[in-house]
């Protein structure tokens, strides 16, 4: 069996999202899905024809047992789930906005997360997963490992495990800075610009940056992380930055996109770059593979997406910059030129 180029780190939770938009109070029926920052980028590698496993923990109930199978579904390996018999599989609820008014309503094209997850199985995750003699060889044949700052944020053995992968020398780990408050709340934030200068190949978004570090200036970014091969600052649907370690940067302007639904936007892109990563792109090609993909799961509903068809994106990758910038994306394509 082939070893799997990428190994994606991290909590995924059961989700139930409403049938119709609107506050929850409205809500009747729900339909179940799963979402987790490091399961969207396996699925989305795997999509991209990248092997792909994602390696976490979930609780001996029916939600773990589903989440595990329907992300096995999308191509991904997912022999390194582990099973906790005590703690349960985390659960979140999304929220859409309907846009009609109510009191409580977000506004149309807008959502939330609602989660419950303290005490979960994937919390009590930590360096024993290193020595586990299904995720150890995961871990040490992967080209890449992919970690976010979720993960650390979780419990104290999640960051323990995090600052042990880090600690292996002559892994190839990407960290994108997935910033949540909440989870933050009464920890040291600054631990998260260790991780990241640990790492090789940092993504994060510009909001991000200057809630955490300070400053979104891509040479005072080098300075505060000197160490990683390449930094990507995302600045929302404007554009996507690869900063060197000189302090040189290449900018990539993002499609324009009709946006359907924001959610999962940051791990398509990721996904995207890390598989440009991966294929041995040059710079502007894995910026350019990372807004394709995140442009796919804009113009979807749910966090994840099919990624445009692979004769779309190599004509994309292939495109002047004109070419590129008349690009048009909706729920119907990728549309050159503004064509509809």
């Amino acid at each position: 069996m082939t070893t799997p180029a990428a190994v994606c780190l991290g909590e995924s939770m059961a989700v139930l999202m409403p049938e119709r938009t609107g506050p929850l109070e409205d809500a009747e029926t729900f339909r179940r899905g799963f979402g987790g920052a490091e399961s969207n980028v396996a699925c989305a590698l795997a999509a991209l024809g990248v092997g792909a496993a994602w390696i976490s923990r979930v609780g001996a109930d029916g939600l773990g047992r589903s989440l595990v199978a329907r992300i096995a579904a999308h191509g991904v390996d997912t022999s390194a789930v582990s099973v906790d018999p005590d703690r349960p599989t985390g659960l979140y609820l999304k929220e859409t906005g309907a846009g009609d008014g109510h009191p409580y309503d977000l506004g149309a094209g807008r959502s939330r997360l609602h989660y419950y997850r303290r005490g979960s199985a994937a919390s009590a995750m930590g360096p024993e997963v290193l020595a586990d003699p299904v995720a150890a060889p995961l871990l040490d044949g992967a080209r890449l490992i992919h970690l976010t700052g979720i993960t650390p944020a979780l419990s104290d053995s999640c960051h323990r495990l995090v600052r042990s992968l880090l600690a292996v020398p002559g892994r190839r780990i990407s960290f994108d800075l997935n910033w949540r408050p909440a989870l933050w709340a009464g920890r040291d934030r600054q631990a998260l610009r260790f991780l990241m200068n640990g790492s090789q190949i940092v993504l994060l978004g510009a909001d991000e940056a200057r809630e955490v570090l300070g400053t979104d200036d891509p040479e005072a970014l080098r300075r505060l992380l000197p160490r990683p091969e390449v930094l990507v600052l995302k600045d929302d649907g404007h554009r996507s930055t690869a900063i060197a370690p000189d302090g040189s940067a290449l900018a990539e302007p993002a499609l324009r996109v009709e946006v359907v639904e924001p959610t999962g936007a940051g791990d398509g892109f990721a996904a995207g770059y890390l598989a440009g990563v991966l294929r041995g792109l040059p710079e502007r090609g894995r910026l350019r593979l990372g807004h394709l993909t995140a442009a796919a799961a804009l113009t979807h509903r749910g966090d994840l997406a099919v990624p445009p068809p692979p004769e779309t994106v190599e004509r994309l990758l292939a495109a002047d910059e004109a070419g590129w910038a008349a690009v048009r994306v909706d729920a119907a394509g990728f549309h050159p030129g503004g064509a509809r």
